[in-house]
């Protein structure tokens, strides 16, 4: 056993932090100054879903699967976030959904049996805590999980999902997307909605599994129930943010935007640290995120993360040419809109 030491996996706020695309930014005003006042105080204001925080279940639905009304912030648990822990390095490619078969090849690459995870705290590493920016790659094209992976931590009884991308969802399965009140159908890269760039890649079918209408269309409204139905009877529309409801509906809380030195703990397993404010009717809360994990344990040749201008990710000029893969062409966006 190596000296316990301490491995931060949170992204650092300021004014200038990357924020999801309709957020506020914040605000930092300073109320004393060292040279007026003799002491430095400043005022915050901003969306508590800013940077590397956690969901409580009132933030997306009104009740949970027990019939009861959704649970906020004060109501969990103070340990709801902190747990014995296991970082799963997650394969998959741009924009895919992370499906039960991911989760599961990840297991055997940190060698622990998904039986093992009841009760612990599940982080993903799938990458995308790199590209951390206010950029469409880290919003629009990121990976992400949906109703299958939701139901698979809801089989698996885990206690909190803690994943290093912009949502507990999949982008398309956001109001980025074609979902909520609030849907926003935003452009890509090629100028036209990232739903009709999405199924030039990936086909119709493939989109279907964000959009209500789309799937019912496509194979039916039996095969829908079958698969979204479970959320409908408890009022939510079943496209919209599936795994955030799947997994706070069943008591499993999540944390969005991990990162940090995430890569240092990739396939270990460690201690997790994360308190929510004790925020009375909170939907959501900032945290710190830490692991405690024994240093010989820690990944070795990982740099420590280094965050330049204000925590918005960026490193230097070249870094997300190095690091992001190419936007879908323009060609196929085109041909899909003519469909």
């Amino acid at each position: 056993m190596g000296k316990k030491v301490f491995v931060d996996l949170t992204h650092p706020f300021s004014a200038e932090i990357p924020r999801w695309p309709y957020f506020d930014k914040p605000f930092i005003e300073g109320k004393h100054s060292m040279a007026k006042g003799g002491v430095l105080t400043q005022y915050v204001g901003c969306t508590m879903h800013t940077g590397t925080h956690c969901d409580a279940p009132r933030h997306v639905m009104e009740f949970e699967f027990d019939g009861k009304r959704a649970r906020y912030t004060h109501e969990m648990p103070v340990d709801a976030y902190t747990g014995d822990a296991v970082c799963l390095e997650i394969h998959v490619g741009r924009w895919e959904l992370i499906m039960p078969e991911h989760l599961e090849d990840a297991c055997k690459r940190a060698n622990i049996k998904p039986s093992e995870l009841e009760g612990m705290v599940v982080c993903l590493n799938t990458g995308m805590h790199r590209l951390f920016d206010d950029s469409k790659e880290y919003y629009h094209y990121s990976c992400g999980t949906g109703i299958d992976a939701g139901r698979w931590f809801v089989e698996h009884k885990v206690k909190c999902v803690a994943m290093d991308m912009q949502a507990l969802d999949h982008p398309l399965h956001t109001a980025m997307g074609n979902n909520g009140m609030t849907r926003m159908n935003l452009l890509g890269a090629s100028g036209y909605p990232i739903t009709e760039e999405y199924k030039a890649q990936f086909g119709e079918e493939a989109y279907a599994e964000f959009d209500k209408f789309e799937y019912i269309r496509i194979h039916g409204q039996e095969a829908y129930d079958k698969k979204f139905g479970d959320l409908e009877k408890i009022g939510c529309w079943g496209t919209w943010e599936p795994c955030h409801k799947m997994m706070l509906g069943h008591g499993i809380v999540g944390v969005e935007n991990l990162g940090g030195d995430l890569d240092k703990v990739s396939n270990k397993r460690f201690r997790f640290y994360c308190f929510p404010l004790r925020w009375y009717m909170g939907d959501g809360s900032m945290a710190r995120c830490v692991a405690e994990i024994d240093e010989d344990q820690i990944n070795k040749g990982v740099k420590d993360r280094t965050y330049l201008y204000c925590g918005t990710g960026c490193q230097d000029r070249d870094f997300m040419k190095k690091n992001a893969k190419k936007a879908p062409k323009k060609a196929a966006a085109k041909k899909a809109a003519k469909k």
